[in-house]
Formats: structure tokens, C-alpha cells, sequence
């Protein structure tokens, strides 16, 4: 059966049937958490040198993290940490070496393109570069209409959708049949940010999504970002290397150093008082 979509933005509803109890050790003090990583490694093949194999790089060792049901994620470090490439296989653009990913409860590690499909409905990502993100060729509404159309919705159902996310992100549909290079950076992020809503998400990784914006545009995208959060009742994981943007939009902070987890904690206590040197 092919999936409708309704006129509302919001996020599929929730189920109202209590968990477990509490768990001191879950997301957020959450009884369940929404993501949850175990053990993630990504190692990449070494280059080769003067014809000598290089060493493999490892550029996520053993990262665990959980993340509630309406919570944002911060993960910070410096460019090079793994950030990125762990946000990526979060997702599945990239395959984790070894490790799980699970989504809901569901381990989404080995799951086939197939199989995945359903999942995709529910965990998007933004990207750091807006305009490299979008395919300069198609129109903003095939943009944000494609994953529409992955998942089964008709051609005029996903147009309409695109319309309705376009003006809520603050651009409007008479943007519809334009062409990415015809936007400054700031709306082409909105765009990105529209095509990552397009199938009612309940988690979203957003990779350093205001990185490559001016500072004055930065902070109407972040305030974009916090509204659409509290409206659609989303989870982030963001990613990023501005600890004032951190500070202030997530509710907890993980510290990456050499691709690893060192620290993590609610936003006030890491700040006020690190514990690890790096942090």
C-alpha cells in the first residue's frame, strides 16, 4: 500500500501507551531512547605511499551514544574528529566498519537498501554545503519532492507538500520551479531544510547546517531550526564546531576527540565545569 500524506506538517503521532520505567543510564534521562549507537567504528583504507600500503585510518573508534525522543544532540569537536562521518552512518550514507545503529528499538546496522526505505521515512539528514547538496539541474520542487516520491506519493500529492513546506520554511511556493543557483546560501539551506521535513522525520542529523553561512545568516537559520523542532516535535543530532550555536540550541553536548566520545553531559554542567582536559 502506498503511503498518504495529509495536509498537516507535523510529525506522525506518537503512541501514548507507557514505557519502561525510567533508566538513569538512557538519553536524557528518557526511558527508551529514540537513537542508539554501540560501539560504531569507521576505518578507511590508508593511502598508497612511494607503492607501500598506508596504515588504515580510523576515523570513528568506538563511539556510543543515545539520544531521546525530542531532544537535541550536540556533537562538537574539531574539523577531522569523525563528527561527519559519524552523523553519516548514523544514516546509512555511510556503512559502519563495525558496531550498531539502532532506530526505535530496531537495529538498522546490516539492514538492506530495501529494508531501509521504510526507516528513511523517519531519519533525514542536512548537509554542511547547501548548494553542493542540491542537484543544480532539478527544481526546487522535484528537490523536496523526490523523497516524497521514494516513499510512493503521487506526483501532484508531493508538489503540494513541497509548496506547504517551502512557505513553511520561510521562502514560499512561487519559489517552486526555480533552480538552486537562483537562491543565496541562506534560502538554499532552507530548501535542505524543507526536502529533510518532506516525509515527516522524527530524527534529523544536521551536519554543521549553518557552517558555510554568513554569521547574519546563521542565526535566522538556527532560529528556523529551533521553531520547526518545537512545532514538529523533532529530534536533532547537530553537529558542529561553534559552541555558542551548541550552547544554545542543544540540550546536551557530546565532545569528539580523535574519533572518540570523551565527554558527555547536559549543556550547563559540561560548560560550567568540563571534565576532560580535551573539553
Amino acid at each position: 500500500m502506498k503511503p498518504t500524506y495529509s495536509k498537516s506538517l507535523r510529525s506522525p503521532a506518537r503512541s501514548e501507551e507507557p514505557g519502561p520505567a525510567p533508566d538513569s543510564r538512557t538519553a536524557g534521562g528518557g526511558a527508551v531512547p529514540l537513537l542508539s549507537v554501540r560501539g560504531l567504528v569507521k576505518t578507511f583504507p590508508g593511502r598508497r605511499v612511494l607503492g607501500r600500503a598506508a596504515a588504515p585510518v580510523r576515523a570513528v573508534d568506538g563511539v556510543d551514544l543515545e539520544l531521546a525522543e525530542g531532544e537535541t544532540l550536540g556533537l562538537v569537536g574539531e574539523s577531522g574528529c569523525g563528527k561527519s562521518t559519524t552523523g553519516r552512518m548514523l544514516v546509512r550514507l555511510l556503512e559502519p566498519t563495525a558496531g550498531a545503529v539502532e532506530f526505535e528499538g530496531r537495529d538498522i546496522t546490516h539492514l538492506s537498501q530495501r529494508e531501509l526505505r521504510p526507516v528513511r521515512q523517519h531519519l533525514q539528514i542536512i548537509f554542511q554545503d547547501p548548494h553542493a547538496s542540491l542537484n543544480p539541474r532539478q527544481t526546487v520542487a522535484r528537490i523536496i519532492s523526490e523523497p516524497l516520491l521514494v516513499q510512493g506519493a503521487t506526483v501532484r500529492a508531493a508538489r503540494d507538500r513541497a509548496a506547504e513546506l517551502l512557505d513553511l520554511v520561510g521562502l514560499g511556493s512561487e519559489h517552486l520551479d526555480r533552480h538552486p543557483y537562483q537562491f543565496s546560501g541562506g534560502q538554499a539551506q532552507r530548501i535542505g531544510i524543507a526536502r529533510a521535513l518532506a516525509t515527516g522525520p522524527r530524527l534529523i542529523v544536521a551536519d554543521e547546517p549553518v557552517s558555510a553561512l554568513d554569521v547574519s545568516v546563521q542565526a535566522q537559520v538556527v532560529n528556523l531550526m529551533e521553531r520547526l523542532g518545537e512545532e514538529l516535535g523533532l529530534s536533532f543530532l547537530f553537529i558542529a564546531h561553534d559552541l555558542s550555536v551548541v550552547k544554545r540550541v542543544c540540550d546536551r553536548v557530546a565532545v569528539m576527540y580523535l574519533g572518540r566520545i570523551v565527554e558527555i553531559g547536559d549543556k550547563h554542567e559540561l560548560y560550567d565545569r568540563p571534565a576532560h582536559p580535551y573539553t
